[in-house]
């Protein structure tokens, strides 16, 4: 015959104060595992920081470009911001007119439209140097306004950052570095347009017969 033994239970009492403690380590080590360290956050601000620097750079360096058509006159190198070119046409058939200012060069009928041409190394009054082509009229257009400028040649779209343009030229003073731009690094000119644009001496109003 087979006996079942049932278990004594024990009658031992809990020891409250050892389940509070592990309770209390427990609750530490949890604590250690989710709350970063003092250098830990800071690392990782930094390093969200970097990461909003990084993104935020194409938008500040568009804001700080502009767009220029550089082109070489006299083996010297200038430009024009692009929203005030409206073509580039070659230079023929041009007309002289008497009793106009030295930069006047004359006029040219572009597809019927008269239009007068400026040379901008007399207009700032600068020394000839070296012979020049003059085969390209670069036609400036506002909304009131339209001209054009002589060109040896184009060399083509570029951008230039703002911050790398000098807001002078040394060798010019008083009303005529009132139209530039500035001067980049590179010694290129940049021309205001707009203000060339707005000036009514630079206007010839005159038919071709």
């Amino acid at each position: 015959m087979t006996y079942k033994t049932t278990p004594q239970k024990t009658n031992k009492a809990i020891d409250w104060r050892e389940v509070e403690d592990r309770l209390e380590a427990a609750s530490i080590a949890i604590e250690r595992i989710w709350t970063p360290t003092s250098e830990t956050t800071r690392r990782v601000l930094k390093e969200r920081a970097q990461i909003l620097a990084r993104e935020a750079v194409p938008v500040e360096a568009a804001d700080e470009g502009i767009d220029v058509i550089e082109f070489l006159l006299a083996h010297e190198r200038y430009a024009v911001v692009s929203e005030y070119v409206r073509e580039v046409y070659p230079l023929e058939d041009i007309t002289p007119l008497p009793c106009t200012p030295a930069f006047v060069l004359g006029i040219v009928n572009v597809r019927g439209e008269i239009l007068s041409v400026i040379d901008i190394k007399k207009f700032f009054d600068l020394p000839e140097k070296g012979l020049t082509d003059l085969n390209k009229v670069i036609v400036l257009e506002s909304r009131d306004m339209a001209f054009g400028i002589v060109a040896d040649a184009i060399s083509g779209v570029r951008r230039i950052q703002r911050a790398g343009i000098q807001p002078s030229l040394p060798t010019l003073t008083g009303i005529r570095e009132n139209y530039l731009l500035g001067v980049t690094v590179e010694r290129i000119v940049i021309l205001d347009a707009e203000k060339l644009l707005n000036d009514g001496k630079l206007i010839v109003q005159e038919q071709v017969g």
